[in-house]
């Protein structure tokens, strides 16, 4: 992949010797920088959509003085500057973070190829092209646990040679963590949005420039310098997403937390995943968690679909090893001993959960089919 025009339209506008690009990739994976224009946004340097998981996309707006600031905290987070492999589609935050953090740091970002997807191989030898003594890359969990899936000695020597492996996106499992660490691999958990120039917590801490704190509701606040301006021809969607206070700028998130007497923020799941089923209210990102302890489940999604009998169903998208009736049937029987009223009504069980290209649950697809079979049931 050549993306070299990229970086010099993503160069430009960064020295503000262009217009603001939007990052756009066709549908053979070619990645172009789209001028766009930006009408009542002084510094527009990026304009990322977000992820769609839950909606329609909004175009966020990103300056100049949000993107520097976001590399310069990276930086200090990392200890260092270094060299960056791009392993992320780059029409989403996490991805193009890796080419600015690059431009800022004067390094060459190394491409792996992802026209047959993402696979340990390929990351693998893209990893070992990488010159740099510094190394630092951004992954989903979804690719990490492809790369622990009975990894070779090869791939785990590539992955233990970054200084800093960033995961986001989702939410990663205990399983996994352990997993990567057992491995000897130098992961950093990452929380943040395209509304924050991506991930601007880090292993629970805000990163330099950063607060967080808790809306009366327990809604998570990001605030700081790395804040977006808002989003293009949006403003009510603005109004409602940031506000200043103080002379801070704010992003209310749509996600729950809890902090810690030390500032440590836990997310505990979005604040719209309380399922209220026959007068009962359920967490969705509970139900979720006690799934993902069964023996042979890799991920699950848990949502509320429309029902006539309960007013919301229980509903769980759950990827299992096994796939066998028999499997099936066993982890039916062990979801309904562990959380008896809470248990899933319906559960479609596949492979793997349905993914956006970003690495993100696709949410709105799987409640979709959860929703369907549910009706038929």
């Amino acid at each position: 992949m050549n993306i070299d025009p990229v970086l010099k339209a993503l160069a430009a506008a960064l020295h503000g010797e262009g217009p603001a690009v939007e990052i756009l990739v066709t549908e053979d994976g070619t990645p172009h920088a789209a001028p766009v224009e930006t009408p009542g946004f002084e510094d527009a340097a990026l304009v990322v959509r977000t992820s769609g998981s839950t909606g329609t996309p909004k175009a966020t707006v990103l300056t100049v003085d949000q993107l520097a600031a976001s590399s310069m905290a990276t930086a200090i987070a990392l200890r260092g500057e270094g060299q960056w492999l791009l392993a992320l589609p780059l029409q989403y935050v996490a991805g193009v973070q890796v080419l600015v953090r690059s431009l800022f740091a004067g390094a060459r970002p190394w491409v792996m190829d992802l026209s047959n997807g993402f696979t340990p191989e390929a990351f693998t030898e893209a990893a070992e092209e990488l010159t740099d003594t510094i190394r630092f890359t951004s992954l989903v969990p979804t690719q990490l646990q492809r790369l622990l899936d009975s990894p070779s000695p090869r791939t785990l020597a590539a992955m233990r040679r970054f200084n800093a492996i960033l995961l986001g996106g989702a939410p990663a499992s205990a399983a996994l963590l352990d997993a990567a660490k057992d491995a000897g691999l130098k992961i950093v958990t990452t929380y943040g949005s395209a509304e924050t120039c991506g991930g601007c917590v880090y292993n629970g801490s805000p990163i330099e420039g950063v607060r967080v704190m808790l809306d009366d509701d327990g809604r998570v606040l990001l605030g700081g310098a790395t804040v977006a301006s808002g989003y293009l021809d949006a403003p009510e969607a603005t109004a409602e997403a940031f506000f200043e206070e103080d002379g801070t700028r704010w992003y209310r998130t749509n996600d729950l937390g809890e902090l810690a007497d030390d500032g440590t923020l836990t997310v505990l799941g979005r604040a719209d995943d309380v399922i209220i089923t026959g007068g009962v209210k359920a967490s969705a990102a509970f139900i979720q968690a006690e799934l993902e302890k069964f023996d042979g489940v890799t991920a699950a999604f848990v949502a509320g679909v429309p029902s006539r009998e309960w007013g919301q169903a229980v509903a769980a998208y759950v990827a299992v090893e096994d796939t066998s009736p028999e499997a099936v049937a066993s982890y039916r029987s062990r979801a309904q001993a562990a959380l008896g009223a809470l248990a899933p009504k319906t559960v479609l069980n596949a492979d793997s959960l349905i993914m956006l290209p970003n690495g993100k649950p696709d949410r709105l697809a799987m409640i979709e089919l959860l929703a369907q079979v549910h009706q038929g049931e």
